[in-house]
């Protein structure tokens, strides 16, 4: 059996189906071409007849890709196979891809006709598309739920009629892995043509196994994979790209198994493809997630240092990511510390370990996640024995009312001055960065802000985390108040304190004036 699996996108068809609105025709082709760039096989890119929008966009990609084979969906209609034919013809080359349910429930209930007519619709079908390209896939919809035997007798019909490919889809993503991978070893061993078509499975995520019957599947003798980036797709999503391309690549030992994805596409590609659908990744996510190489229990972490392939099963520069994170909580042992001061320039020298590192626990208790600039800071008040924080928050007064635009005043502490500044903006919080910046004479923006409830109740703590760039730099400030409007002034000074003091550092250490000022 060909040891070559198959990689089959349908993130522009399956994908988009999940989208709240409609991709343009312009981000459906930027998606195909990173698609391409990724090294996919087929890659299905929309439902031809169902739009005269899906229709342009399926004719554009055809125009524009030409490394991957492009495919569009049809039901068992003439009408449908003639526009994907129509639209895919200017392509390199394509398949057209034709379905329709085969299980019990789907024939009686939702086509109301019985599995004999179906076999006839479906042969007919597949004969009228090799009329247009000797490329043609057949679906059996719904086929983890259908009987054994039809299947069988519908396989072998499909193929005698000319399918090239034969699909296996768990439509509704309630098989096991198990049942799964036992229905393709049936196909294999009872459908007497199987060696004229390439099978193929198409699994959704509904029990979240859409990964596992997948593979279920290629263990069984299956050598196409039908799958999306970031698993997105109907209801529960589909098999993920990245999840099966990195099993099989990581797994190639045991599997023996290829593919032509080019794996260090998949971390940018994951990336357009939640930005441009508007669906971020979970943190969590297996491959893609920020998370995936990130490292915070210590016992994890000092391993890592020691050798990476202690908890790390793949590198992440291997999908194209940069470097493993190790997240600084209050989880990491003094060895992190050590390590992350050392790779910011510092020598054993220039701090105290012990006591940066109980004040590191003490912070991290506080803030969850400590960064690279609240270690300077905290290494400089150790260093400093500094007191009390450059910037204080003294009073802070806003009005808003129905209408856009709010009005913030404050009093603010810069050191031994002190400073009073109003503004208007865009909302409380925008109102009072926008007095914030009246008041001092550096420039900062804010790239991210986030609020969160840390209590329960109307009168619960609310946590606010903003994110401040200065100097191409980073800082990240916290403030937890009942009062959000609050909390979210108390993380701005808490920023700008970071900046103080990363300012600080860098003047003693360059012997120069200091900058921040009234």
């Amino acid at each position: 059996m060909d040891n070559q699996v198959i990689i089959f996108d349908t993130t522009l068809r399956d994908g988009e189906q999940a989208l709240a609105s409609s991709l343009s025709v312009h981000e459906k082709l930027q998606i195909a071409l990173a698609i391409e760039q990724l090294g996919v096989d087929v890659m299905e890119v929309g439902f031809p007849v169902s739009s005269p929008g899906d229709f342009e966009s399926v004719q554009t990609i055809a125009k524009t890709v030409k490394n991957s084979r492009v495919c569009g969906l049809a039901r068992a209609i003439e009408a449908d196979i003639k526009a994907c034919a129509d639209s895919l013809s200017v392509a390199e080359q394509f398949r057209i891809h034709t379905f329709i349910s085969t299980s019990d429930i789907h024939v009686t209930q939702k086509l109301k006709r019985d599995f004999s007519d179906v076999e006839k619709m479906a042969v007919s079908s597949i004969k009228y598309a090799r009329q247009f390209t000797d490329d043609v896939e057949f679906s059996c919809e719904d086929a983890g739920r259908t009987p054994i035997d039809n299947l069988c007798r519908m396989v072998e019909s499909a193929i005698n009629a000319g399918a090239t490919t034969v699909n296996i889809p768990d439509t509704v993503g309630y098989t096991l892995p198990s049942e799964f991978g036992d229905i393709i070893t049936q196909l294999f061993n009872r459908v007497p043509n199987i060696d004229k078509a390439i099978i193929s499975v198409h699994c959704h995520n509904d029990l979240g196994m859409a990964v596992a019957n997948s593979m279920a599947a290629v263990e069984a003798g299956a050598r196409q994979v039908e799958c999306t980036i970031n698993g997105i797709g109907e209801r529960a999503g589909n098999c993920s790209l990245e999840e099966i391309a990195m099993i099989l690549q990581t797994r190639q030992n045991k599997l023996q198994l290829n593919t032509d994805i080019n794996h260090k596409e998949i971390a940018k590609t994951s990336k357009l493809v939640s930005e441009l659908c508007n669906m971020p990744v979970q943190p969590n996510k297996a491959i893609v997630g920020s998370n995936a190489f990130s490292h915070s229990s210590g016992i994890h972490q000092d391993g890592m240092l020691k050798a990476s392939n202690t908890y790390e099963i793949m590198t992440p520069e291997s999908v194209g990511i940069c470097k493993t994170n190790l997240n600084l909580t209050s989880r990491s042992g003094r060895h992190v510390i050590k390590h992350r001061m050392a790779s910011l320039g510092y020598k054993e020298s220039d701090f105290d370990l012990e006591k940066l590192y109980n004040d590191f626990l003490t912070l991290a208790d506080k803030k969850g996640q400590v960064f690279d600039d609240d270690l300077e800071a905290l290494v400089f008040n150790i260093n400093q024995q500094s007191g009390d924080d450059f910037f204080q928050l003294n009073t802070l007064n806003v009005q808003c009312g129905t209408g856009d635009f709010a009005t913030a005043s404050l009093e603010i502490a810069i050191g031994d001055n002190h400073k009073v500044s109003s503004a208007t903006g865009n909302g409380p919080v925008d109102a009072f960065i926008q007095a914030v910046k009246q008041a001092i004479d550096f420039e900062f923006k804010v790239e991210d802000y986030k609020i969160s409830n840390k209590g329960s109740g109307a009168d619960g703590l609310g946590k606010a985390a903003i994110e401040v760039s200065w100097n191409s730099r980073r800082f990240h400030g916290y403030g937890i108040e009942t009062d959000i409007v609050k909390a979210s002034a108390l993380a701005l000074i808490d920023a700008l304190n970071s900046i103080h003091l990363a300012q600080t550092v860098y003047k003693l250490k360059n012997n120069e004036e200091f900058q921040c000022r009234a």
